[in-house]
């Protein structure tokens, strides 16, 4: 998938007015020197939704939703941010530049162009399947009980057993052999012979949520034929660990259930589509990645995995599991009898069989409970120890306290262990895990001291004396802070050399925070002028330090430590000049 230059971005942030986009959805109405009309993200009667046209962000009061007019794009089509912005530049009539992986310029034709190579060779691999060179790939469908409609459907071909015949097809077709090499539909051998990636194969055409072509997957025809599956390999509009098969199909059917089936093959998703037709996408044989998750929290928030059940199987699905957790999806596991992956079991039996399985289907913690309960001797210590060990580490894992309170308990009730102590050492795990990795629950707004608040308003509405006040801080500054991660983002701005614009701001925060930013920007003026604030953020920093220096002294003492002790007050007195220069400015 390509990736945009960081000028262009901030070009089409400026030239895209965001009153003009929003109110093709939105009926605004001046108000001061905003907008305000009703929400288009939750239902309400008294308009809560603003938009500041000169500093280039929505802000809804009443769900807390906000962010720039890319941001405003992704939430309202339900696109991922390249689509959006994509969207957007052909509404403004912008050309889109882009870098591909390799970090080289990617223009607008070339994307069209590779995308069409695509659309091209799907057609051709589909038209195959019908000639007399595909009947062994027709019968291997007919085998596999996929019907004509699903193979309509899904677009699905044969790539022929020739050495080159889809690279001269394309030839034929007028594209060029560097965009073919580039395409990953034909690569070149050492000796510089260009042959087809794709030999003897069924293949499955791979799209993008909004439907383009941008790779295919191949089956193996034979059985001695390696790999069984062989993809597309990663190229300028194809990201694997960006992408999930089927969602193009079935974006109508996640919005409407609520829920996500998550499978791991193509023909699972098929037989899943065909006979049952449910909300269900397909990772293609690997565990779930964090883009993949991002890109399906646009749609749900409740996720049923369904995945092969041998080891390797049953590997991915636990990774997977772990991540939509830790990104607070609801997550339930269907295990089906018999050792049957979804394919298997609907052709077996029957769709309606297999969608009774998905309600039956168990919540993860639960699932990943029974099963490492299973590989332990509860009754004996040590067995109970390490059993404990293994559920302390995914417990902490739980984004809610409440949520890693209730799974304390069935722990302590799995293993005989009192509650309290089992809530304890999960509490204690979590905190760890927080320190380690990073991992924090979005603050809110009453957890920001007026200071952070002071900073945050400046970079949204007087950005050049906010860069200024920047100058006076460090990350050390905003350590222990709730804001923060957020104060940090504008730091690393003011280092790159892009301080003082607030769509560029607004672009490195995750869509909470830019909802938290937003919010704050709202307020028609600031606690303190920035200077004061981030002096006060300092002074702040010293107290902090003070304190942690003076418990060291308080332990000393008991301890009967005298030499260390002088040294400790010796670095309290520097922290108390420090704070005594820097004057009293309001937290």
């Amino acid at each position: 998938m390509g990736l945009f230059p960081v000028a262009f971005v901030d070009d089409l942030r400026t030239r895209a007015d965001i009153v003009q986009v929003i109110q093709e959805h939105v009926s605004l109405k001046k108000a001061g020197n905003s907008y305000k009309g009703l929400c288009p993200f939750h239902g309400e009667k008294t308009p809560s939704f603003h938009v500041n046209r000169e500093k280039g962000f929505f802000h809804c009061f009443g769900c807390g939703v906000g962010g720039d007019v890319i941001k405003f794009v992704e939430m309202q089509e339900k696109v991922g941010f390249t689509d959006a912005v994509r969207l957007l530049a052909r509404k403004f009539g912008l050309t889109v530049p882009e870098t591909g992986p390799d970090g080289n310029e990617l223009d607008a034709r070339e994307r069209e162009t590779l995308l069409k190579i695509h659309e091209v060779s799907a057609a051709y691999f589909r038209a195959q399947l019908d000639t007399p060179a595909g009947a062994r790939a027709r019968q291997q469908l007919r085998d596999r009980s996929v019907n004509e409609e699903t193979i309509n459907t899904l677009g699905l071909g044969y790539a022929p057993a020739s050495r080159d015949a889809l690279n001269a097809y394309l030839l034929g077709q007028g594209f060029t052999p560097p965009l073919l090499l580039r395409s990953g539909l034909v690569l070149e051998r050492d000796n510089g012979q260009v042959v087809d990636r794709f030999r003897n194969r069924l293949i499955v055409p791979i799209a993008r949520d909004a439907g383009s072509i941008v790779a295919f997957g191949g089956r193996s025809m034979d059985p001695d034929q390696v790999p069984k599956y062989l993809n597309s390999p990663e190229t300028p509009i194809y990201s694997k660990s960006r992408t999930l098969y089927g969602l193009n199909h079935t974006k109508p059917f996640l919005r409407k259930a609520g829920f996500v089936v998550l499978v791991e093959g193509y023909f699972d998703f098929a037989q899943v589509l065909q006979e049952c037709r449910l909300p269900v996408v397909a990772t293609c044989g690997t565990a779930l990645t964090p883009q993949q998750a991002q890109l399906l929290r646009r749609f749900v928030s409740k996720v049923v995995l369904s995945f092969d059940p041998d080891a390797a199987g049953q590997s991915a699905a636990a990774r997977s599991c772990d991540l939509l957790v830790a990104e607070g999806f609801q997550v339930n596991v269907a295990v089906l009898p018999g050792g049957d992956d979804p394919d298997t079991f609907i052709r077996n039996r029957s769709g309606r069989q297999y969608a009774a399985q998905l309600q039956q289907s168990t919540p993860y913690l639960d699932y990943l409970l029974d099963r490492t309960a299973a590989r332990h001797d509860l009754r004996r210590d040590d067995s109970r120890r390490a059993f404990l060990q293994e559920m302390l580490a995914v417990a902490a894992r739980v984004p809610d306290a409440a949520g890693r309170d209730q799974f304390a308990d069935r722990i302590a009730h799995r293993a005989r262990i009192t509650e309290s102590v089992v809530r304890d050492e999960i509490r204690k795990a979590a905190v760890e895990r927080r320190t380690e990795v990073g991992a924090r629950e979005m603050p809110s707004l009453g957890q920001l001291k007026p200071a952070e608040r002071g900073v945050i308003w400046a970079l949204m509405n007087q950005p050049d004396e906010a860069a200024d006040a920047l100058v006076e801080l460090d990350q050390h500054d905003l350590d222990g802070l709730a804001g923060g991660p957020i104060i940090e983002q504008a730091l690393r701005l003011r280092e790159s050399g892009a301080a003082g614009s607030p769509a560029a701001f607004l672009a490195r925060l995750s869509q909470e925070e830019a909802a938290l930013v937003t919010g704050i920007a709202s307020a028609p003026a600031p606690p303190a002028p920035p200077h004061e604030c981030a002096l006060a953020l300092k002074r702040l920093r010293f107290e902090r330090e003070g304190a942690a220096v003076q418990q060291e002294i308080d332990r000393l003492q008991q301890a009967g430590c005298g030499a260390e002790i002088d040294r400790l007050w010796q670095q309290k007195h520097e922290l108390l000049q420090r704070i005594a220069t820097l004057g009293s400015s309001g937290t």
